[in-house]
């Protein structure tokens, strides 16, 4: 069912006086192909261990998808929590290799949650890291919530929804263009009575292509802000003031359905997690990997991993 396969090992120093582990490992969901990386600093006290789960889109290990974002957002995560004494994998979504995309043309969001399922198993009893932790980025919020069990220490939840998602993509399409909202939330009312779309516009093609339908079908049946009740280990919401996808509501909405956890609003940072003064600058973000990460992210996810190690 999972096989391992050890491609490098090597360290690196990112800054003075310390060196990181890098390991380039792949797992398997039977025949899917999870290429990933983990990373963790060389040092005497046990790190604990941050997996990263990655949001919509064909999204790889580092935060890109080819043409469409060269963000480099997760790795500058990895790094950054690397500096601050934590222990970070992350791994390609199975739809960023082109070998599992036949295999995954009946994808749900289940097959998501047991590709990250995977990796917790592989890392549950590793002794050289002192606890586990999931970091739920956009979809993966969910993703990751789903997939909690007694080996996660704790969950955080990154620019996740906090509404199912037929409700959000209509909010996010309405802002655009009022009639494209009323259109998207036609479709989802005819996929739910119906089990499919008969009739797609051109325009809305990407979405609501037969390919997704089902798809989109299963994830809308999933509500964020019921999932997250289920969870009873130490919860971190953080969603930045300048995220145009996934509004501080969706996190405000989160924190209403489970008042135990700790809601932090990352001023200035937005969707890909960097810090951003502008609508030029937020464009801009998704197409330059160096453009800064917000430092007030770094900083509050590092308390909280280190607080419930």
């Amino acid at each position: 069912m999972k096989k391992l396969l050890y491609i490098l090992w090597l360290t690196v120093p990112p800054c003075a006086g310390q060196e990181i582990v890098v390991e380039e490992l792949v797992l398997h969901n039977r025949d899917i192909y999870l290429p990933g990386t983990l990373s963790y600093p060389k040092q005497e006290k046990k790190p604990p261990l941050a997996i990263f789960v990655h949001g919509s889109g064909n999204i790889d290990r580092d935060g890109n998808q080819g043409e469409l974002a060269r963000a480099d957002y997760i790795k500058q995560l990895a790094d950054s929590l690397n500096a601050k004494g934590i222990a970070f994998y992350r791994y390609d979504k199975r739809t960023a290799t082109p070998s599992n995309l036949e295999k995954s043309k009946k994808m749900r969001i289940g097959d998501l949650v047991d590709d990250l399922k995977v990796g917790i198993e592989h890392f549950k009893d590793d002794d050289r890291f002192v606890s586990l932790h999931l970091i739920g980025h956009s979809q993966g919020s969910l993703v990751a919530m789903m997939a909690v069990s007694n080996a996660v220490r704790s969950y955080a939840s990154l620019a996740g929804l906090g509404t199912t998602v037929d409700k959000a993509l209509v909010r996010q399409l309405g802002a655009q263009n009022q009639d494209a909202g009323k259109i998207a939330e036609g479709y989802f009312n005819e996929l739910m009575e119906t089990d499919t779309i008969q009739d797609v516009n051109p325009f809305l093609m990407a979405i609501f292509s037969p390919a997704n339908q089902k798809y989109l079908k299963d994830w809308a049946l999933l509500d964020p802000s019921e999932e997250i009740k289920k969870l009873d280990i130490p919860t971190l919401i953080i969603n930045g003031s300048t995220d145009l996808q996934v509004t501080i509501e969706d996190a405000q909405l989160l924190k209403e359905a489970k008042p135990d956890a700790k809601l932090v609003i990352v001023p200035k940072m937005n969707h890909v997690l960097k810090t951003v003064e502008s609508s030029g600058e937020n464009q801009r973000s998704y197409r330059e990997p160096d453009f800064p990460l917000s430092s007030g992210l770094v900083s509050t996810l590092a308390q909280f991993i280190q607080e419930h190690e």
